[in-house]
């Protein structure tokens, strides 16, 4: 029996705690009563996480796909070859780490019976963060709402369900450089929230480290909005006109007879200003150059080193 239900959790060196997981789903989609599978895509884990994987995947043959990368491609390639191999009306995507509570997947669900193509999980309360962890996620989701062209819901994550007719066009989108809640934000559709309380960590550690948000930050500026360089082209204008003005300046000054403005002081100053704003632009046009290179080399999304999954199931070529 197809499944009605495809829940998508990306897997990365979670030996201590996918098992809990597995168990808290089929728990959870036991209670719902639709036929339902779990679909596990192991991220290229280094310690027992594929081991452990395969005996849950031997333990219940009939809801569990195990795919493994042939190596790490990171966590939103890992969400979306789990979008690609699911088979259900309706997605869920959720980390492994139970941060998200698989508990509030029936509500998702009971949303989407309501007519809704998207849902998703807004953390009305994030337990076990720092402060330094919330001032920065507060400010990512700020700037990437001023900088994008798409609106994205304040304190909602990857913890979402997708309807078959919103991931048929958010599969279609093959772009390397990837920001899956910008991307389902993009795709449209009837969307709504449903409020949840993030738990912390019960063992590992955060595979999201600062340098990654940023990166997920300017993956999400760069793919979503033209506004750096709009910025770069400003900048440049701005320096431009200061350096006629200081010009200007220099010329009266001279011409009055007075002492004109010089000295090593404000050539050095002159010079770091000019070079750092063309350093800036050059690195802005660098982001965006290498956009377009990595996707016109039309590699793979990622490679698939083994698939474990139910008899009969049809997989992808």
């Amino acid at each position: 029996m197809e499944p009605q239900i495809s829940v998508v959790a990306p897997v990365y060196n979670e030996e201590v705690l996918v098992r809990e997981f597995y168990q808290r789903i089929s728990t959870v989609m036991a209670c719902i009563g639709e036929p339902w599978e779990l679909v596990i895509v192991d991220d290229g884990s280094r310690d027992q996480t594929p081991e452990e994987l395969d005996r849950i995947q031997a333990d219940d043959p009939d809801h569990v796909i195990v795919i493994h990368f042939a190596r790490n491609f990171g966590h939103q390639l890992a969400i979306t070859a789990g979008m690609d191999y699911a088979r259900g009306a309706a997605v869920v995507t959720i980390d492994s780490d139970l941060q998200d509570p698989p508990e509030v997947i029936p509500e998702l669900v009971r949303r989407w019976r309501e007519g809704y193509e998207v849902v998703y999980a807004v953390r009305a309360e994030r337990e076990g963060e720092t402060w330094f962890k919330l001032a920065t996620a507060g400010l990512f989701y700020r700037v990437i709402q001023k900088l994008t062209s798409v609106t994205i819901p304040m304190e909602a994550g990857d913890f979402r369900l997708l309807d078959r007719k919103a991931l048929t066009y958010l599969k279609a989108m093959r772009e390397h450089d990837r920001f899956v809640r910008a991307m389902t934000s993009w795709v449209g559709f009837r969307q709504t929230g449903v409020p949840y309380r993030r738990h912390a960590r019960k063992a590992g550690t955060t595979k999201y480290t600062l340098g990654k948000m940023l990166r997920l930050a300017v993956d999400a500026i760069t793919g979503f909005s033209v506004i750096p360089l709009k910025l770069a082209l400003w900048s440049g204008v701005g320096a431009t006109g200061l350096g006629v003005l200081l010009a200007l300046v220099v010329l009266v000054i001279r011409l009055g007879g007075k002492a004109p403005l010089a000295g090593q002081g404000l050539t050095a100053s002159l010079v770091l200003f000019v070079g750092g704003v063309q350093l800036l632009t050059v690195g802005i046009l660098g982001e965006y150059i290498g956009r377009i290179y990595t996707e016109v080399r039309q590699r793979p999304l990622y490679t698939v080193r083994e698939v474990r999954c139910p008899e009969g199931y049809r997989q992808l070529p």
